[in-house]
């Protein structure tokens, strides 16, 4: 204890939190812009691509967890686990390789963990949603390959509102689970204080899915001793979900910066989709505490334009309960900081540079049996990182580099010790007013997480036995990204293209084992071994999207968007890493005439055969979603907005080759969604 308190003293009065960008007004269609706010260039200045979600956009796509929220933007998926769990996947990465934060440091929950670990960050309550690929996630820490997720709320206030008392209150419901759900803020502020309060509540029922909940053909390959004897047609059993959360915040704001505060706790309980077998269903109840501070000076030296801190401590656990009775058990309790000092420029030369530290206290058992998971483990990571850009002619530059020292300290086992090294250098090419070519160059170095090299347990949720290696080395990743911007009045075209080789490339997989709950080798009543390894791997792909204004004129205006996007990961030799997502394509028609948009989309997914070894492959499928919204002044300044979406209207049986659950748990059948939002 007496280490974690001279980690949280140590930068305490440096610790900085992300100064975010001012929010941007998209009425309607999805934008990739490019921005920087870590160093608070302009978006034309930028040589790192961002997806970013705002105000009516982000309103519209929010879904149940991040990862439904983002998955139809180019590049990201959905790493589900049945309805309670969504983890985005970005460039077929996910888990320890996409940082999920909240405002600007980690959710520090155990949704990088495993796979039916729900993150801890809600969507319902984010006022704004970032993610960055590529260099920019050096930021924030090292590894994050596939990318990093922002989401930002307003819990502690930056600014006096112009008003005592705003905020908003939001309703949804959604007939594929009979779900409702509740979301609301108030916030406010005079004098030198600011205040934010917010909350919400969610309850569901099992989820209707468009065909059988079990693929029998592919069990039989995977699981050969199971005996499907429930196979429900239309619903899945056990799929019902409630939660409930709170936070409150306050900041003092003043000519020097801002201070502030905060608080919120989650609890959150879901159920996993059964196997069929009949004889187990396994709910996982989740709850977190979490304080935060935040604050930023301005002109605080004579060389420094800012320094901002962030300090954040999370208390989390949740128990996988099955048939009535506690199971695995997981609790991690971390303190995160961040220090970010923006330098007054030197020259043409401007950046950042900061400090980051984490402390986690870690630990995963099995309660039924009081053996260990993954062993308690004491783990602390120190890193400093800086950025800086310049212009010579029309072309903008950015490098940036990370080192990291991770300690990680379990019990009855040798202490283990790391230092990645991460760098990165991108430019932006402005060719004419219609033309920009980008083009990043990444070194990224991650070191193994602790359930990665010490895992050896039975699992509940996943059904397997989880075995780790204490051989696993440092992973390294040389990546490639280029990028072309094209803009005229007649089309907007944007296409990325990446390459990365990643060395000693960690991963799960099966292992074509089966064993009992104790590990050994068995017959009868047996489950997957999951081991992880180490292999050489690339990974490449692409995304593009050419945009086609089709009217403008009293009628409204008419977009038409075609995109596309793939992503193909390899072993040194010729195998398939596992759990990639498929080549996607399709159109989408936006259309909007003064407080009115709507959209229809349709999606192409081909198949995905490489599955990897022991996994079973997926087949394509038809995406039809369609959404109106409508807004207009209710009473005074108050708002009001009506939207409605349609869901899988094809009613597809969709099994997604990202999820370790797919063979038990299709994605949602058809369904409707409605909802109303009155902020003021």
């Amino acid at each position: 204890m007496h280490k974690k308190l001279a980690i949280i003293l140590l930068p305490i009065c440096t610790i900085s939190s992300i100064a975010y960008a001012e929010d941007n007004n998209i009425p309607k269609l999805e934008e990739i812009v490019v921005t920087s706010p870590d160093i608070n260039e302009p978006p034309s200045k930028s040589t790192r691509p961002m997806t970013v979600l705002t105000e009516d956009e982000l309103q519209m796509k929010t879904g149940h967890s991040i990862g439904e929220t983002l998955k139809n933007e180019l590049g990201i998926t959905s790493q589900s686990f049945g309805p309670g769990v969504g983890s985005p996947v970005i460039r077929g990465q996910a888990g320890p390789r996409v940082r999920v934060l909240n405002n600007g440091i980690g959710s520090n929950d155990a949704s990088a963990i495993s796979p039916d670990h729900a993150t801890s960050v809600e969507p319902l309550l984010a006022d704004r949603i970032e993610v960055l690929r590529g260099p920019a996630t050096l930021l924030y820490g090292s590894g994050a390959i596939g990318g990093v997720v922002n989401i930002i709320d307003n819990r502690i206030p930056g600014q006096i509102p112009d008003k005592l008392l705003g905020g908003a209150l939001a309703q949804r419901f959604d007939s594929t689970s009979d779900e409702t759900s509740t979301a609301m803020k108030a916030e406010g502020g005079q004098g030198s204080i600011a205040y934010h309060i917010d909350g919400f509540y969610r309850h569901r029922n099992n989820l209707d899915i468009g065909g059988t909940g079990i693929d029998t053909n592919a069990v039989a390959i995977t699981d050969p001793s199971l005996s499907v004897v429930d196979n429900p047609h239309g619903f899945l059993n056990n799929t019902d979900a409630h939660a409930i959360s709170g936070s409150a915040g306050a900041s003092w704001i003043g000519a020097p910066g801002f201070a502030g505060v905060s608080i919120n706790r989650l609890e959150n309980n879901y159920g996993i989709a059964p196997d069929g077998g009949g004889t187990e269903t396994t709910r996982i109840d989740l709850k977190q505490s979490k304080y935060d501070f935040k604050s930023e000076l301005n002109k605080p030296f004579r060389f420094a334009k800012s320094l901002r801190t962030r300090l954040g401590y999370t208390d989390y656990q949740h128990t996988e309960i099955t048939n009535g009775a506690p199971g695995a058990f997981f609790t991690n309790q971390s303190f995160e900081g961040r220090l970010e000092l923006t330098h007054q420029d030197l020259g043409a030369v401007h950046g950042m540079a900061g400090f980051q530290a984490i402390s986690s206290d870690f630990n995963a058992i099995d309660k039924s049996t009081s053996t260990a998971i993954v062993p308690h483990s004491l783990i602390n990571s120190y890193g400093v990182f800086a950025v800086e850009a310049f212009d010579i002619g029309t072309v903008s530059y950015q490098l940036g580099i990370r080192i990291e020292q991770s300690n990680i300290k379990p019990d009855g086992v040798k202490d283990l010790s790391y230092t990645p090294v991460s760098a990165s250098a991108s430019a932006q090419w402005k060719l004419d007013k219609r033309n920009s070519l980008n083009l990043a160059v990444t070194r990224s170095s991650r070191a193994p997480q602790v359930q990665e090299l010490l895992a050896n347990g039975f699992h509940d949720a996943t059904r397997s036995f989880e075995r780790g290696s204490m051989d696993l080395k440092e992973e390294s990743s040389y990546n490639l990204d280029l990028g072309y911007r094209f803009k005229s009045g007649l089309l907007r075209a944007e296409l990325d293209l990446f390459h990365n080789w990643a060395g000693n490339y960690i991963y799960q997989q099966r292992s074509g084992e089966f064993v009992d709950e104790e590990g050994n080798p068995c017959i009868a009543d047996c489950v997957p071994l999951l081991i992880s390894s180490q292999r050489d791997a690339i990974f490449k792909g692409y995304e593009a999207k050419l945009i086609f204004p089709m009217m403008e004129n009293h009628y409204g205006l008419l977009d038409l968007t075609l995109f596309s996007d793939y992503t193909r990961g390899e072993f040194k030799g010729g195998a398939d890493v596992p759990r990639m997502p498929p080549l996607r394509y399709g159109l989408q028609l936006d259309y909007a005439k003064d407080d009115f948009s709507g959209y229809l989309r349709f999606t192409r997914a081909y198949s995905q055969p490489h599955a990897g070894d022991f996994e079973t492959s997926t087949a394509g499928y038809y995406l039809l979603n369609a959404g109106i919204q409508y807004q207009f002044e209710a009473y005074q300044d108050a708002k009001l907005m009506l939207f409605a979406k349609g869901n899988n209207l094809l009613d597809q049986n969709i099994r997604n080759s990202t999820s370790y659950l797919r063979n038990f748990a299709p994605e949602a059948g058809r369904g409707a969604e409605i909802g109303i939002r009155i902020s003021y």
